[in-house]
C-alpha cells in the first residue's frame, strides 16, 4: 500500500500551482467584489489542456482518473483562489461525465471537444426551489414533441448560468404519478442554453461572488432528441455518474482551502508580535492550528482512498460522502481558526482569510448537506432503517 503521489500526479500538482501564480490576492478580492467571473484562470486552464483532465484522449482530454482531478481542484484552492477558482472549472471536469459514460460516439465527438479547448462553458440544471436535496421530487417537465423536447420550468442555485454556454439539464419526461419508482421517469439532456427560451436571475450571496448563482427559468426551451443523454426515462440513475466524482472533488477543495487558510494563520502567529513575542509561541495559538493540521490529513487520505475507489471501479458512493463530509468539516474549522489567529484583523479583506471563512461553508451545504451524508452512511453502511 503505497499513500505517495506518483510523479505524473506530482506534475499535475506542479503545474496547475504554476498556472495559479498568475492570479494573486489582489486578483481574487477584485473578483469577489466586482461579482465577475474568472475568465482568465478559465483560459489558462484551458491553455494548459486541464480542463479535460478527466476526459477521452482520442476528443481531446488528458485521459486521467478523478484522482489526478481531485489533485488538480486542492491545488487550485490552496493556491489562494479557493472556491471561487475551483467553482469557475469545477463543472468542466465532472459535470459532463455522464456524457463520457451513456453518450453515443456522435454525443461524445461532439459535446466534449469545445467544452475541454475552453471554448464553451457549461451550467448544472438539477435543483429546484420546491425539491431541494430530493432530486426525485423535480417538476422541471420536458415534454416529447417528435423529434425534440419542449422545457418548462425552474431550477435554482445553477452556478455560472451568466456565463455558460450550455446546461447539463435533468427534466422529468414522465409525470410522477405514472412511474413505478421515484427514480425513474426523468431524462437528462446536455443541450444549448437557448437565451430566447431561459431566463438567468442573479443571487447575490454571501461568498464566492466570483462564480455567479442563479435562478433558472424555462419557458418553452427546445431540445433536440440527439441531445438527451441515455435512455428516456434513466436520467437519475445516468447523473448519478456524475454524483460521486463532484463530491470528491468538493472534499479536495475543501482541503485545498483550508490548507491554505492555515498557512495564512501560521505566517501571521509567526510575524505577529504581542508581550514581546510572537503569539505562535502561545500554545492557545498552537493547539487549535496543529488539530486543523491533522484533521485536514485526514480528510485528505479519506478523498484519496474516495477517488482510487472510483477510478478503480469499486463502488465509492459511501467514501465520497464521507470524504465530503470531513473535508468540508476541517475546511471550515481551519478557516474559523484562521481567522481567529489573526483576531480584529482576521475581520479585514486585506488578510483575505474572511473571504476563506465565508467560501469555507459552500462544501458544508453543497451538493448534498451534512446530514443526508449522515442519513446515507447510517442507512447504506449501518443498515439502519430508512429515516425519510
Amino acid at each position: 500500500m503505497d499513500f505517495a503521489l506518483t510523479e505524473a500526479q506530482e506534475a499535475v500538482r506542479d503545474n496547475i500551482t504554476r498556472i495559479c501564480t498568475q492570479f494573486d490576492d489582489a486578483y481574487w478580492r477584485k473578483a469577489d467584489r466586482e461579482v465577475r467571473f474568472p475568465h482568465e484562470l478559465h483560459a489558462a486552464m484551458a491553455e494548459g489542456g486541464w480542463l479535460g483532465i478527466c476526459m477521452p484522449v482520442e476528443y481531446g482530454g488528458a485521459g486521467l482518473g478523478i484522482t489526478e482531478a481531485a489533485i488538480m481542484m486542492q491545488a487550485i484552492a490552496q493556491s489562494g483562489a479557493g472556491m471561487s477558482g475551483a467553482s469557475a472549472i469545477h463543472m468542466n471536469i465532472f459535470g459532463l461525465n455522464p456524457v463520457v459514460v451513456f453518450g453515443t460516439p456522435e454525443q461524445k465527438a461532439r459535446m466534449l471537444p469545445p467544452l475541454i479547448a475552453g471554448q464553451e462553458k457549461a451550467c448544472f440544471g438539477v435543483t429546484e426551489p420546491d425539491a431541494g436535496l430530493d432530486t426525485t421530487a423535480i417538476k422541471t417537465r420536458a415534454e416529447r414533441h417528435g423529434d425534440r423536447y419542449i422545457v418548462h420550468g425552474q431550477k435554482i442555485w445553477t452556478s455560472t448560468a451568466q456565463v455558460a454556454d450550455k446546461i447539463l439539464l435533468l427534466a422529468r419526461t414522465t409525470p410522477a404519478d405514472q412511474v413505478a419508482k421515484k427514480t425513474e421517469g426523468l431524462s437528462l439532456f446536455y443541450t444549448t442554453l437557448d437565451r430566447a427560451k431561459v431566463e438567468v436571475r442573479h443571487i447575490d450571496k454571501m461568498g464566492r461572488a466570483a462564480v455567479d448563482s442563479n435562478q433558472v427559468f424555462f419557458d418553452g426551451l427546445e431540445i433536440p432528441l440527439e441531445d438527451r443523454i441515455g435512455p428516456e426515462g434513466q436520467g437519475f440513475r445516468t447523473i448519478l455518474h456524475g454524483m460521486n466524482p463532484e463530491r470528491i472533488l468538493i472534499a479536495a477543495e475543501a482541503i485545498g482551502l483550508g490548507l491554505c487558510a492555515l498557512e495564512r494563520a501560521r505566517r501571521y502567529a509567526t510575524e505577529r508580535r504581542v508581550f514581546g513575542r510572537p503569539i505562535g509561541q502561545n500554545q492557545s495559538i498552537q493547539h487549535p492550528l496543529a488539530e486543523c493540521w491533522m484533521e485536514l490529513q485526514a480528510a485528505s487520505l479519506m478523498t484519496m482512498n474516495a477517488a482510487w475507489a472510483y477510478d478503480t471501479g469499486r463502488d465509492a458512493g459511501a467514501l465520497a460522502n464521507t470524504a465530503k463530509y470531513l473535508a468540508a468539516e476541517a475546511g471550515f474549522k481551519s478557516c474559523t481558526q484562521a481567522v481567529m489567529t489573526h483576531g480584529g484583523m482576521g475581520y479585514a479583506q486585506e488578510f483575505h482569510v474572511e473571504r476563506y471563512l465565508r467560501e469555507s461553508l459552500i462544501p458544508r451545504i453543497a451538493p448534498v448537506s451534512r446530514e443526508l451524508v449522515l442519513c446515507h452512511i447510517a442507512e447504506r453502511v449501518l443498515g439502519l432503517p430508512k429515516s425519510y
